[in-house]
């Protein structure tokens, strides 16, 4: 007999299938990630000395393997279970990262360890309130799924889903203090206006963004 958390993650996993079958179909949809390293890195106490907040980027994309590196910390399969590196509610998966570049829009699929395009326009003007937003190489947005927890009211719906994108952005903090690289998490969204942008289902929600980059010293 299956555990409710196996059941949550074939349910899930079969969603995220259904979400990204139109982009599976062509591999021009599908950005293929390196493997991800999960060993090394800074020391967490050495880490947690130098995690800050940056808002001046350098226009430079990162590199490939910093890209997979960086999503599998963020929110990646670390247990064969299919549990992620960061908490999540009632283990229910309800928060998708999307990771908005020059290139598009796309969403990671931990499961396959992929980027599945979903807008093919540059919209990194339209995840945020502040200038650097535009030109910064990435900006992760962590976006809800309502329907996912039936149980909870609206408002709670909200507080708990934004509890779970918290965690996934304090392992980007974590992850870009260990690799030189600079972030910040912003809740100066224009929510409403990023989720017509994305072109998001009734029931999904944007909760918080976040902006990762080389620091504008790196060139």
């Amino acid at each position: 007999m299956m555990t409710r958390r196996q059941t949550n993650f074939a349910l899930l996993s079969a969603a995220s299938v259904a979400a990204t079958g139109i982009a599976a179909a062509s591999d021009a949809k599908i950005m293929q990630l390196p493997p991800a390293r999960t060993s090394g890195g800074m020391p967490l106490n050495e880490a947690l000395m130098l995690r800050h907040s940056t808002r001046e980027y350098s226009s430079r994309p990162l590199d490939p393997q910093l890209l997979s590196d960086l999503l599998w910390s963020a929110f990646g399969i670390n247990r064969p279970s299919g549990d992620r590196t960061a908490p999540y509610w009632r283990h229910i998966m309800v928060i998708d990262v999307y990771a908005v570049m020059a290139n598009g829009t796309w969403l990671y699929d931990p499961r396959r360890h992929v980027l599945a395009r979903h807008l093919e326009d540059d919209i990194r003007a339209r995840t945020g309130l502040q200038d650097f937003v535009g030109t910064a190489p990435l900006n992760l947005v962590y976006v809800a799924h309502g329907e996912r927890m039936q149980d909870a009211s609206a408002e709670d719906r909200r507080l708990y889903a934004s509890a779970d994108a918290c965690f996934i952005g304090q392992n980007v903090y974590l992850f870009c203090a260990s690799e030189g690289l600079a972030t910040v998490f912003r809740g100066a969204v224009d929510q409403r206006a990023l989720a017509q942008a994305m072109q998001l289902g009734n029931d999904e929600f944007v909760t918080f963004a976040q902006t990762v980059g080389y620091p504008a010293h790196a060139g």
